[in-house]
């Protein structure tokens, strides 16, 4: 089977670095085509020896970019599509339909309540995703929490099956020698308590929140924030004016897995912290956190469907917490007074492996190719590239 996957771009992001793990673990033959400019994630799936192909559109509306990935499609005798991310997702349908492909799957990896990849949800946006899901076979959702938000989108239940995002789960594994050597190389003191906070630095996010927290917490007590994003400066001046500027490391892009970027890995840096705080109040899934449990860390979030689709007691080290600043300070104080965890991972860490998740999507594979059907007035109105 050959599989095209298109995705809008390739930065380190959750769905980003979600595709890469999936097509290490996938028994099929996978290539990759992002439509915008290349990213850090693309020159990992390169080093894995995948095929990755730059679309090289210049903004949401380029037309000239659907005749091209119709063309691409076509050459690259495709079995299915499997599409993620808005953009990628409604391009990607339609290419696919016009290159004659049937089997097209879409996962759904950023869906909220009110934002999809940190755009509201307006009239508009709801309409335009509802014409491109007609044109694919299912559409994949990352949780039920996500897959309950499309059903009320108006996506029909028989067109969503959930497959939820995985980890290597044994690569975040608690080890106290990599703690030290990851501390040390970031000039962490031994005996800090580390508050870390995992994802994109974006508005969406409120790592604000953390920053402000940390105001209110004991002086040995560092925030380590993993990720990059466009509001470095302003999470930066925001430490700078709550006097915790000194207390505040920013790592920039970390990725999850291994591809030759100098400083320590994602799983490194969750050793080197005593608890994982995501303020964030949408998730379509909360991968970060499901990281933080598989280093046996303790986990205080806002908003984390990964944790509360599952039954009670399945992260015990795990606590929702509503609220600013005040509230999150508060949490950790509870948390650090608390003691050391065992850093041993709970049952929901082992619940979300990459191996189990790679044999559903593989499952939702075989039932597109066996259907490849779709409404015959889905094309209506699109001409032939």
């Amino acid at each position: 089977m050959r599989v095209l996957h298109i995705i809008t771009g390739l930065g380190v992001g959750g769905a980003e670095q979600q595709l890469r793990l999936l097509l290490r673990h996938l028994p099929v033959h996978g290539d990759v085509v992002a439509l915008t400019a290349p990213g850090p994630v693309a020159a990992g799936l390169a080093a894995d020896g995948v095929r990755v192909t730059h679309l090289g559109m210049r903004g949401n509306r380029d037309p000239a970019a659907l005749p091209r990935l119709v063309r691409l499609i076509r050459g690259g005798g495709y079995d299915l599509v499997h599409t993620h991310l808005y953009r990628a997702c409604l391009y990607g349908r339609i290419a696919a339909r016009l290159a004659g492909v049937r089997a097209v799957v879409a996962t759904e990896h950023s869906l909220g309540d009110t934002l999809i990849e940190g755009r509201p949800l307006t009239f508009g946006v709801r309409a335009l995703y509802l014409a491109g899901e007609r044109l694919g076979s299912t559409t994949v959702a990352v949780s039920p929490t996500v897959a309950g938000r499309l059903r009320r989108w108006g996506v029909p239940a028989p067109r969503i099956e959930v497959v939820p995002n995985g980890i290597e789960a044994d690569r975040f594994r608690f080890d106290p020698l990599r703690r030290l050597a990851t501390r040390r190389e970031l000039g962490l003191p031994d005996q800090a308590y580390v508050v870390g906070g995992i994802g994109r630095l974006v508005p969406g996010k409120r790592f604000d929140v953390l920053v402000r927290a940390l105001a209110r917490l004991p002086g040995d007590c560092r925030l380590l924030l993993v990720g990059g994003g466009p509001e470095e400066y302003a999470l930066r001046r925001t430490a700078r004016e709550a006097g915790v500027a000194d207390r505040v490391l920013l790592t920039g892009e970390r990725p999850a897995l291994p591809d030759g970027s100098p400083g320590p890995d994602l799983p490194s840096l969750a050793c080197a912290m005593d608890v994982l705080a995501s303020p964030s109040p949408e998730e379509a899934f909360g991968l970060a956190a499901v990281e933080g449990l598989a280093a046996g860390l303790p986990v205080l979030y806002a908003s984390c469907p990964a944790i509360e689709d599952l039954p009670p007691g399945a992260a015990p080290a795990a606590r929702r917490v509503r609220g600013g600043a005040a509230e999150f300070a508060d949490a950790l104080t509870r948390v650090r007074a608390a003691g050391p965890p065992q850093r041993d991972p709970p049952e929901a860490a082992r619940h979300y492996c990459v191996t189990r998740s790679a044999a559903r999507l593989m499952d939702v594979y075989a039932t597109a190719l066996t259907s490849g059907s779709y409404p015959a007035s889905a094309l209506q109105g699109v001409s032939s590239a």
